[in-house]
């Protein structure tokens, strides 16, 4: 008689579009090469040397990455091979996230020149070889910038964005191009030229936008930090939903030359990392004054303040840090009670942490919203300065239909602004200086470092949903400098993210209140849907086979999960006596959690039905479920099982837990 319950492999199988990009994967390490057998002088045949494994790059930091530079242990061609086969494992197969816009052709040789350059001896500084992404909005003066729309899918400019040309300075490659929402007006980051980005924690729903691309493609790995821009939450919503941590820096600190605009008024570039050190690095390597954006006038020959240097985990410690109620109104329950709890957390860092209110907030936040103002006249102007741009236009977009259809109304709407200089838009201004005026007052009287909230209070809309942009708007509105950072996950698995909110170039001290937060917990864990390449492949699916109950009225069931896209199938069969008898002795097979949250009478964990495998009169059945947030977790943790009920009682006859071996 057999056992209750085995697991028991099958062959592995990879799955069809995995297969189908094995060819990318080949070129991705084709620098490697590959051992051969030759005969040696005397005739006898030498044991073939196995090809150096793809290093692994996996949740690896720009400062473990440098270090493993440093030491040898890597080059910088290594790296980028890495990369790149992790995109074509996860990027357009797998999860197929459609993170990515376009890989840049030259990547291996401008890393093995940076190679060249640290064997002799010169090494720049600690973005020295490293890949990175940009958001599809910056100007490379070696591939294409297209915003995400299909007007600008030929237009080459021919000089870097002054951020650019600061990150190739400072020595790094530049991977690839992400995908954003298109002209970076919205927060799914779906674009006419670039399609619909997934979310890596649960692909049928949206990344955050408008920086969404980059979002994605560092939190799958594709590289270990990525540059976005924020006119209302485009750095920090994404940084929310991929467990990131994304600066909203004060405005001047960073220019905004060479990035396509979507409103002058409220645009700002930054990085989005997984690790705070690796933020500062980015931060501290692109500050500075550029005559060629007006608005970093106010740091043009100063010295700034090293992000870097700040890093200090006591850095909370006497600091204030004020919960803003009205930025916790409407927040989906679970977010706020996470939110809230990594806030007080703080408090063993030594902050204090209060409640704060403001009556008047809504009035106040009223009318301060710039970007359908700007955007027309924005846009024409950043085409006027690039002589290569095949449109010259917002109408002449709209004209020839050359835009995603989600984009229509807000485009429309955009193009019917007849003036930059209008009355309204003064007033707007004139709103925008008084609420930022008042918020810093209201700092003062409350004795506030920072006030802190959820960076947005709703949860990834599903692919095709509209996104709510909660909270959005008071940093970017205001034009004070904001950090997102990882709260934890809600029950179902999807990031939340706390924001801290401060005074005008007081970015240092956020990010050294980040540093010191993230010391004391990890809030952050990587997506399940871009695990580590095995031998520089997606790992193949699993399938293994589940017995339970007795010979006569039991179940078996074949199970095969595929990790990159959570597909957990199954074929499930009554074992035992035929015909009419085994029906009567089966009367379903079910799928169940345990709900550690829930116990019974008897204090134990309670179990809830998450899928009917197999009801009655049935001898077999197969199907397909998704498994997503807390089922997902509960596989990985053995908590899911396959239970039979027969006609005994309310109890299974059988239960036995459902794991792929390992």
């Amino acid at each position: 008689m057999l056992p209750a319950m085995t697991n028991t492999p099958s062959v592995p199988q990879f799955c069809r579009r995995a297969l189908a990009t094995a060819s990318l994967l080949s070129i991705c390490f084709s620098t490697v090469g590959t051992a051969q057998t030759r005969p040696s002088a005397a005739g006898t045949t030498k044991r073939a040397v196995p090809a150096p494994r793809p290093y692994e790059v996996t949740e690896a930091s720009v400062t473990d990455l440098q270090q493993a530079l440093t030491a040898g242990r890597v080059t910088s061609v290594q790296l980028v091979n890495s990369y790149l086969a992790r995109i074509a494992a996860y990027d357009q197969a797998g999860p197929s996230l459609n993170a990515m816009l376009r890989t840049n052709p030259r990547a291996r040789a401008e890393a093995a020149a940076l190679d060249a350059e640290r064997k002799a001896g010169t090494v720049r500084g600690p973005m020295h070889g490293i890949p990175i992404v940009l958001k599809d909005n910056y100007d490379t003066k070696d591939l294409i910038t297209t915003a995400g729309s299909l007007a600008l899918a030929s237009h080459q400019p021919k000089t870097d964005a002054f951020v650019v040309a600061k990150l190739r300075a400072a020595g790094a490659i530049i991977l690839g191009k992400t995908n954003l929402h298109e002209l970076a007006s919205g927060i799914t980051s779906i674009s006419s030229i670039g399609g619909q980005t997934l979310n890596p924690y649960d692909i049928t729903r949206c990344p955050g936008g408008s920086s969404g691309g980059t979002g994605a493609a560092v939190a799958a790995s594709f590289a270990p930090i990525g540059w976005g821009t924020d006119t209302c939450g485009s750095i920090r919503i994404p940084a929310a939903f991929a467990s990131l941590f994304g600066l909203r820096p004060t405005q001047g600190l960073y220019s905004r030359d060479g990035i396509v605009p979507l409103s002058f008024t409220q645009d700002t570039p930054g990085p989005l990392a997984r690790t705070v050190t690796d933020l500062a690095i980015g931060l501290d390597v692109t500050a500075g004054g550029d005559p060629n954006d007006p608005q970093t006038l106010v740091v043009s020959g100063k010295t700034l303040p090293k992000f870097s240097d700040s890093l200090r985990t006591g850095a909370l410690r006497g600091a204030r840090i004020g919960l803003f109620r009205p930025y916790f109104r409407g927040v989906d329950g679970d977010i706020a009670d996470t939110v809230r709890a990594a806030a007080q957390s703080m408090r063993a860092l030594g902050a204090e942490v209060v409640e704060v209110n403001m009556a008047d907030f809504d009035d106040l936040i009223a009318d301060t919203r710039a970007i359908l103002m700007d955007m027309r006249f924005d846009f024409i102007d950043y085409l006027k300065r690039t002589n290569e741009a095949p449109v010259r236009s917002l109408s002449e977009i709209i004209a020839k239909g050359l835009f995603d259809k989600q984009l229509e109304a807000r485009h429309k709407s955009a193009d019917t602004v007849q003036s930059r200089d209008s009355e309204g838009h003064k007033r707007v201004v004139a709103r925008q200086a008084n609420l930022r005026a008042r918020m810093i007052a209201f700092m003062d009287s409350a004795k506030l470092d920072a006030i802190a909230y959820p960076s947005i209070g709703q949860r990834p809309v599903l692919v095709g949903q509209v996104q709510p942009a909660s909270n959005c708007a008071l940093s970017a509105q205001s034009g004070l400098p904001s950090i997102s950072m990882p709260a934890g996950f809600t029950p179902d698995g999807l990031p939340t993210a706390l924001e801290l909110m401060g005074r005008p170039f007081s970015d240092v001290r956020l990010v050294s209140f980040a540093f010191a937060y993230e010391q004391n917990g990890r809030r952050r864990r990587a997506p399940v849907s871009t695990p580590p390449l095995v031998n520089g492949k997606a790992p193949a699916p699993v399938t293994f086979m589940v017995r339970a109950g007795p010979a006569t009225g039991g179940a078996t069931s074949q199970f095969t999960f595929n990790a990159l896209t959570s597909e957990l199938r199954y074929t499930v069969r009554v074992t035992g006596t035929q015909g009419a008898a085994m029906q009567s002795v089966v009367q379903a097979v079910v799928l169940r959690r345990v709900d550690e949250a829930a116990v019974s009478t008897s204090g134990v964990a309670q179990r809830r039905v998450i899928n009917r495998m197999l009801g009655p009169q049935m001898t077999a059945s197969s199907g397909t479920l998704r498994l997503v947030g807390t089922e997902l977790a509960a596989y990985h943790a053995g908590l899911l099982s396959m239970a039979v009920f027969g006609n005994a009682g309310a109890d299974p006859v059988a239960e036995v837990s459902i794991r792929a071996p390992k």
